[in-house]
């Protein structure tokens, strides 16, 4: 079993955005990090004639993941939409048994600067936990007048926190790498679901992600040791906040002074969508409209 890998769970839309990733990761992975893929079985060779000759990467199917888990049925990722079994899938990776510890990785993730091991695993062997209160983003969507960012991730933050019966401040990780270690996974499972004839197929909701369901797991059966740290990349959540802080002045080489690397979330920056959009021309005329007012909006 390996200390630490990198992982992350694609499809073939994103596989544009996974060979920019998988090329940040060949030029800054100074300690050589393993670096795996998930995908559907049937997306594999899709995979490779996008990514070409590129290496730097191991392959491990969806479906062997799913299957690790036998608990579950075969199939089960066909009854639940994408992005659950997405969700799923990334939070049942260590049962492969192949680390201790993994980075998780969205495919619109760019590491933009070198990074190794001690940036994401403490002096005493267990991984840091990227765990804050998102007080700042908070603070910037009420000042932009999208207080509803707020509101929702205090609800999903609550109703996760409920679970478990804490009491106390919502705590947040909802931005990539998450650094997920396999002892609190396998905490969650043997210490809340299995006593409830539950898997996380069950609890792995719109209502209860899984960042969260680590974050309590993890405050609740103290499986490892916590080692706070802030989000280690700079995260585009929406196109008006881009716009807003591009205004101000950052840039990606100014982000290197605190971030490894930075996400434009593909929920709205839609450029390196794989293959043709399903939604017809005057829906992607009207997308465009309301994405160059918010631009506009930026100097206001």
């Amino acid at each position: 079993m390996k200390d630490i890998v990198l992982y992350c769970k694609s499809y073939r839309r994103d596989f544009l955005r996974l060979k920019r990733l998988l090329e940040s990761i060949n030029q800054y992975n100074i300690d050589q990090i393993p670096f795996y893929i998930s995908t559907p079985a049937d997306q594999y060779q899709d995979l490779l004639s996008v990514l070409g000759a590129t290496s730097g990467f191991h392959w491990v199917s969806d479906e062997s993941i799913i299957e690790s888990n036998p608990r579950v049925g075969a199939g089960i990722e066909k009854t639940r939409s994408g992005g659950l079994s997405q969700q799923a899938i990334k939070s049942e990776f260590w049962r492969l048994g192949i680390s201790e510890k993994y980075v998780c990785l969205d495919s619109d993730c760019i590491f933009l600067k070198e990074f190794g091991r001690k940036n994401f695993i403490s002096a005493d062997g267990n991984p840091y936990t990227v765990i804050y209160q998102n007080k700042e983003f908070f603070q910037l969507a009420i000042n932009r007048n999208h207080s509803r960012v707020e509101e929702n991730l205090c609800l999903e933050g609550d109703r996760v926190k409920a679970l478990f019966g804490r009491e106390g401040p919502n705590y947040y990780c909802p931005c990539p790498p998450f650094i997920w270690s396999a002892k609190v996974w396998q905490s969650l499972d043997e210490q809340y679901l299995i006593p409830r004839g539950l898997t996380f197929w069950d609890i792995s909701t719109p209502e209860h992600p899984e960042t969260l369901l680590y974050l309590e797991a993890l405050l609740n059966f103290h499986a490892i040791p916590l080692h706070p740290i802030e989000q280690l990349f700079r995260i585009y959540y929406y196109d008006w906040q881009y716009y807003l802080l591009l205004r101000a002045g950052e840039s990606e080489k100014k982000l290197t002074t605190n971030y490894l690397g930075v996400i434009y979330q593909s929920n709205w920056d839609s450029d390196l969508d794989l293959g043709s959009s399903g939604k017809s021309f005057l829906s992607r005329i009207n997308r465009r409209l309301k994405r160059f007012l918010r631009y506009l909006q930026s100097y206001v």
